[in-house]
């Protein structure tokens, strides 16, 4: 019985980081004003990715984009975030920048913001830009 309710609390409390993952994923969709079919695309391959149950998806997605609608700012979505490993918060900004170059344009909002969240993951400057020039050429193929 214990093992239930356990197994039940993790659930939810992965949910709860998937949640704050796809809100902060619809954000930056949304900073540019086009939130787009294929950038909610590359918002739900990447909740999956990163190891949501497919089951659970649709409902995540719905929840994140009540979560975004209802914040008003980005803290809360990456306080869990900022404390998993490196290669989880990589495949993050790898989604970011994928967002971000849906419509092959980036603008002086975005940048602000890939450069604020940069901070708030702790990540190297460095990665975050070889991220972008991935994401950049793979795109331009």
């Amino acid at each position: 019985m214990f093992d239930l309710f356990n197994k039940n609390n993790e659930k939810e409390k992965d949910n709860n980081l998937f949640t704050n993952i796809g809100a902060l994923l619809i954000h930056v969709a949304k900073i540019d004003e086009n939130y787009s079919e294929k950038e909610k695309e590359i918002i739900k391959k990447t909740l999956l990715e990163l190891g949501l149950a497919e089951d659970s998806l649709n409902n995540v997605f719905k929840k994140s984009e009540q979560t975004e609608k209802n914040s008003n700012q980005i803290l809360e979505f990456t306080k869990e975030i900022k404390n998993k490993d490196e290669e989880f918060k990589i495949k993050i900004v790898e989604a970011l920048w994928k967002i971000i170059y849906a419509d092959n344009v980036s603008d002086m909002y975005e940048m602000s913001l890939m450069r604020r969240l940069t901070g708030l993951l702790y990540l190297d400057t460095k990665i975050v830009g070889d991220i972008k020039n991935k994401i950049i050429n793979s795109s331009n193929k």
